[in-house]
């Protein structure tokens, strides 16, 4: 019997929040090796560490993928919640870094009411789940050793999308039902085949590549999800509910 992509990225990827200050350090690790390393976002030599990591880390709710059968973080992601503090000392990072770019209609938000504003940032798909055939190189380690099923690599293109998913339990476990995001063009064209449709609030901006505002409400975002979609964000759900009910418990 054939399974559906929702089971099997259930049989190969574990989706959790993290809790531990070691489960957070596998964030920053990958975070490093996709921002610093391969991407060049960041100065390697600002973090000699290897661990990329900055002020909204503290404050953020943090999840990682993580492959199964290898222990290895697939991708990771973050949500920052906005502060009740004054907003000129607790923004966003999208407000610190992009605020030329936010349009006149999602100031008005983060002007008001912060209590249920939140950013999805810092998405971070390491290279060894999302390469080609056709690359061989082993710059970034021995991870391209890894062997895997067909099964597993039709899950590969998905890792992006499953992140927001994913963030999307998370804001609405925290009562964050608005949720911004800088993103590259081409991300929301992706989400947006899958049902999850970000609305664009502002203008084009360069950081670290052409980027732009956009903004999405998780009821929404579930409302317009594709059936197949939906399915996934089921099992996204069920994975992420015991590592949520531990963080509220220890919250």
């Amino acid at each position: 019997m054939t399974l559906s992509l929702a089971e099997n990225f259930n049989e190969y990827f574990r989706v959790s929040l993290a809790i531990t200050e070691e489960e957070k350090l596998k964030a920053y690790k990958t975070r490093y090796r996709v921002y610093c390393e391969e991407f060049e976002y960041e100065e390697k030599e600002s973090f000699t560490s290897e661990m990329e990591k900055d002020d909204f880390d503290d404050i953020s709710y943090h999840c990682l993928i993580t492959h199964r059968s290898s222990g290895y973080t697939a991708a990771c992601v973050r949500l920052v919640p906005a502060s009740k503090a004054d907003r000129k000392t607790a923004q966003l990072p999208l407000e610190k870094y992009c605020s030329k770019a936010i349009g006149e209609e999602a100031m008005r938000l983060l002007q008001g009411d912060r209590t249920g504003l939140c950013e999805v940032s810092r998405l971070a798909v390491d290279a060894t789940f999302r390469r080609r055939e056709s690359e061989k190189s082993a710059r970034y380690g021995n991870l391209y050793a890894l062997q895997f099923g067909e099964e597993e690599k039709r899950l590969f293109p998905i890792m992006a999308v499953s992140a927001f998913l994913a963030i999307g339990v998370i804001a609405m476990n925290f009562e964050r039902n608005t949720v911004f995001a800088m993103m590259e063009p081409f991300l929301p064209r992706l989400l947006k085949r899958s049902g999850l449709v970000f609305d664009r609030v502002g203008d084009d901006m360069d950081y670290h590549g052409v980027r732009a505002p956009y903004i999405i409400t998780t009821s929404s975002g579930y409302a317009g999800m594709k059936p197949e979609l939906k399915e996934l964000y089921d099992v996204v759900y069920q994975q992420l509910l015991p590592s949520l009910e531990k963080y509220n418990k220890v919250a």
